[in-house]
């Protein structure tokens, strides 16, 4: 049902941990592993329900306050805390902490030191090293990509005949054991919609489905700027809803479009959604007929895997870009790690999204006024502190103002306003120069405008009256204009001082305003 041709769906590493960490709390699986499931069932209903209203409801801009820098740090921190727990199968430990900071997990591998096993030790670096080699190469030749698809499957045949001929589990390698065969039948009825869990659930998909349609769409849209076609949102938001439903009725956990095997579809020339039917089949005889063959796998090998697929989440060269590019955006991602790390998925989800929204809340309640000056030999008006060669007009001062007009920001752009019209006073008076007759607001970047803006439009008109200067608003957009008439304001400002451009202001103004103490001077604003 999505339109993206090349996302091939399954489970993602950073859903998996979420599922861990924030559902092991309430059911922790050693001791409860069927309120567990039934959990995991739950949250996928509830994740694939608020999916699928987003995308019904053409909600798609909620998935948008997670920034790209939001997303990186907080993937890399998850990654990070994988890796970590990692060390459990990696060190042949048979018990660890449940908790997912970095301080709780470095206390568990340490005060069990004396339990650390050398051989899963060995066996685990070998391992983890075959893989991030045969990703190396394949990022060097992408024609052999297939050998970092490849590579896990490699490694878990491998280590299976490896611990069976050695009998590995007398030496301390933990393997699976016994896998059950044959499909998991439908769960519809182990959904907990009405119990004293339901809320830990429901937490659990509001965020997991966030971070999966956040990945997902992002992975579909990356892909489809390769092909040169669009991939809807919307269309992508209801396909992963109803996946997950239904999923969630079929004992299935979160699904969403992990970038590693959307990679491997669009390297193996994939042209249609087709390729997941025939995953869904090969993971079906799977499990009708293959699951034997994992019984001698060792837990080992999977850690390996599941660290080399993390330390690929890791995007050292985005984090790069963005301390070159805006320091902001940096604080945002290393924020989210951060909290992720030293805290736990919540707290780093909590900052990367708080901090993102207080980003939001300063451009819009603290916008940018900008002086502009003429152009030598041209009708053009440009920032001066941009443009060196645009002058300044005598006797006006020309504003912009670069963001819409409410009342989170009409009262300081009333303050930043006067203050440029004081500096302005401030260097004609200490330089000599003509008295200043008009001040000139370019309007144009004005989108909007509310009540409080056009309160703010008629003080600064009546102020500058008692300074006898003179307002004059250029270029302001339909919507200004009608809201501005509704208020009475347009009729304050008079309709001979609205004007389609910043040069028929500066000229209308000085051609009317006259300089002097006692004349009437001009604000022109655009």
């Amino acid at each position: 049902m999505g339109s993206s041709r090349e996302l091939a769906v399954g489970t993602m590493a950073v859903g998996s941990l979420l599922f861990a960490a924030m559902l092991g709390r309430e059911a922790p699986p050693g001791e409860n592993p069927e309120l567990y499931v039934r959990l995991a069932f739950t949250a996928t209903f509830f994740a694939g329900t608020f999916q699928a209203a987003l995308g019904v409801l053409r909600l798609g801009f909620v998935v948008d306050m997670l920034s790209h820098a939001a997303i990186v740090g907080f993937m890399g921190g998850a990654a990070t805390v994988v890796c970590l727990q990692q060390l459990k199968g990696i060190l042949g430990l048979r018990h660890f902490t449940t908790a997912t900071d970095v301080v709780a997990v470095v206390r568990s591998v340490v005060s069990q030191s004396h339990e650390w096993r050398w051989q899963s030790v060995v066996l685990g670096c070998v391992f983890l090293a075959f893989l991030l080699i045969t990703r190396y190469f394949s990022k060097k030749r992408p024609k052999f990509f297939w050998l970092s698809a490849a590579a896990p499957l490699a490694s878990v045949v491998a280590g299976s005949f490896l611990v069976y001929f050695i009998h590995g589990e007398n030496h301390g390698i933990q393997v699976i054991g016994y896998l059950k065969k044959g499909i998991n039948p439908p769960s519809a009825r182990d959904l907990l919609l009405s119990s004293s869990h339901t809320m830990v659930a429901l937490k659990t998909g509001i965020i997991t489905g966030i971070i999966g349609l956040a990945e997902g769409i992002a992975v579909g849209r990356s892909f489809a700027m390769l092909k040169n076609y669009h991939v809807d949102g919307n269309k992508e938001m209801i396909a992963f809803g109803l996946m997950n439903i239904v999923g969630s009725c079929t004992s299935c956990y979160l699904t969403a479009g992990p970038f590693s095997r959307s990679a491997v579809n669009y390297n193996a020339g994939c042209k249609t959604p087709m390729s997941n039917a025939v995953m869904a089949v090969a993971v079906m005889l799977t499990l009708l007929f293959l699951t034997p063959l994992f019984h001698y796998t060792p837990l080992v090998v999977l850690s390996a895997i599941i660290m080399s697929a993390m330390l690929g989440v890791i995007d050292y060269q985005a984090v790069g870009r963005l301390w070159k590019v805006d320091k902001f955006d940096f604080c945002v991602c290393v924020g989210a790690y951060l909290g992720v790390v030293f805290g736990n998925i919540e707290i780093g989800l909590s900052i990367a999204v708080g901090i993102s929204i207080l980003r939001i809340l300063l451009f819009v309640a603290r916008p940018k006024t900008t002086v502009l000056g003429k152009m030598p030999n041209s009708t053009n008006f440009r920032r001066t502190d941009q443009y060196t060669a645009a002058q300044a007009v005598p006797g006006l001062l020309v504003l912009r103002i670069d963001s819409p007009i409410y009342f989170a920001n009409a009262g300081y752009l009333r303050e930043r306003i006067t203050r440029w019209i004081n500096h302005e006073e401030d260097r004609i008076k200490a330089e000599s120069l003509e008295s200043l007759k008009c001040v000139v607001l370019d309007m144009s970047a004005v989108a909007s405008i509310d009540m409080s803006g056009t309160n703010m439009l008629e003080d600064l008109k009546n102020n500058l009256d008692r300074r006898s200067i003179q307002i004059a608003l250029a270029n302001p957009g339909s919507e200004i204009m009608r809201k501005l008439d509704k208020s009475n304001v347009l009729r304050l400002i008079g309709d001979e001082w609205i004007f389609l451009t910043v040069g028929e202001a500066c000229d209308h103004a000085q051609r009317n305003c006259k300089t002097g103490t006692d004349a009437v001077q001009c604000t022109v604003a655009v």
